[in-house]
C-alpha cells in the first residue's frame, strides 16, 4: 500500500493520475484526512494503514506569506509535519519520498550548477523550513529519498504557466524578471521520477530533479507565450520586489538523477507536452 500526503495539491494530483495509470493501490490524503501537524494522529494513521511507501507531497508553499502572516503555519507544516511523517515512516518501515526545493541554496557565489552535496544557505523562510524538513527526514527515517525540485508547473493548480496565459489575455505587454536563473519542472516529470526511484530501488539519499536546460523567468514566459499576440519584456529583480528573497542562480545539477537511468526531457519539451494536454 502507498500513502500520499498532500494528494489534492499540484504535485499530489499529478502523482495520483500517474499511480492510477500504473494500477497501483494507494491512499491519498489532504489536511482534513491526515493532519501531519498532530504527531499522535499522524503516527496512529500511518500505523493503521501500514504503507510500504509514503510520498510526502504535503507542504506549505506560499513563499511570500511564509515571511510574515504564514510564518507559524510554514514552520508547523514543513518542519514539525515532516518530522512526524518521518518518524511514522520509520515506525512502519516505509520508504519515504520527501519533496524539497532549490530555495535551500542562496544562489550566490556559485561557479556552475548546484550539486546534491553543495553547501545550503536558504535566503527565505520557506527555504529554511524545507531544509529543516530535509534534516528531519535524515534524522528520523532510514529509508528515504529527498528530491529537490524547482519552478514547478503543471496541469493542476496555480502556477506560472497559467498566470502568464491569463495575464496575456488582458495585457498587451508583460514584464518578466530576467536575472534569476533556474530550471522549470513539469509535475509529470517529477511524479515519474518519484515513482521511478522507488520502483528501481535506487540508492537512498538526496537527488535533484527538474527538467533539463536552464532558463530565466523571462525565457520561460517567452516560451509559454510564443504563439500569443503579446509583448514580453525583460526586467531586473529590483523592478519586481517581493517579500521573500529568491536565489539569483539556483540551477541544480541533474547528473545524479540521470545516473539512475531516468530520462529527463528539456523544460521546453515538457512545456509543449503539458500544453497539448
Amino acid at each position: 500500500m502507498i500513502l500520499l500526503t498532500g494528494g489534492n495539491g499540484q504535485l499530489g494530483t499529478e502523482l495520483r493520475h500517474l499511480l492510477d495509470e500504473q494500477s497501483l493501490d494507494y491512499i491519498s490524503t489532504d489536511s482534513t484526512e491526515l493532519d501531519i501537524t498532530d504527531e499522535a494522529k499522524t503516527l496512529a494513521f500511518i500505523k493503521e494503514l501500514n504503507p510500504s511507501v509514503i510520498y510526502h507531497c504535503a507542504a506549505y508553499t506560499a513563499v511570500d506569506k511564509a515571511e510574515d502572516e504564514g510564518k507559524a503555519l510554514n514552520e508547523l507544516v514543513n518542519v514539525a509535519g515532516s518530522k512526524h511523517v518521518a518518524k511514522a515512516a520509520e515506525a512502519v518501515g516505509a520508504t519515504l519520498v520527501y519533496i524539497s526545493t532549490d530555495y535551500v541554496f542562496d544562489g550566490m557565489k556559485k561557479d556552475g550548477e548546484y550539486a546534491v552535496d553543495d553547501e545550503t544557505n536558504p535566503l527565505n523562510e520557506y527555504g529554511r523550513t524545507k531544509l529543516a524538513g530535509e534534516e528531519a527526514v535524515k534524522t528520523y527515517a532510514s529509508k528515504y529519498y529527498i528530491i529537490r525540485t524547482s519552478w514547478v508547473f503543471g496541469q493542476y493548480g496555480h502556477n506560472f504557466v497559467f498566470t502568464m496565459q491569463k495575464l496575456a489575455q488582458t495585457h498587451p505587454k508583460l514584464t518578466v524578471v530576467n536575472d534569476q536563473f533556474g530550471r522549470p519542472t513539469w509535475t509529470r516529470t517529477l511524479a515519474e521520477f518519484m515513482t521511478y526511484l522507488v520502483a528501481q530501488q535506487a540508492e537512498y539519499g538526496v537527488y535533484h530533479l527538474s527538467n533539463d536546460n536552464r532558463a530565466t523567468w523571462f525565457d520561460f514566459a517567452t516560451e509559454i507565450l510564443k504563439d500569443e499576440a503579446v509583448e514580453v519584456a525583460p526586467v531586473t529583480s529590483d523592478q519586481f520586489p517581493q517579500k521573500a528573497t529568491r536565489p539569483q542562480y539556483s540551477v541544480m545539477d541533474l547528473s545524479k538523477a540521470k545516473a539512475t537511468g531516468f530520462v529527463i526531457p528539456t523544460w521546453q519539451e515538457a512545456l509543449a507536452q503539458m500544453l497539448k494536454g
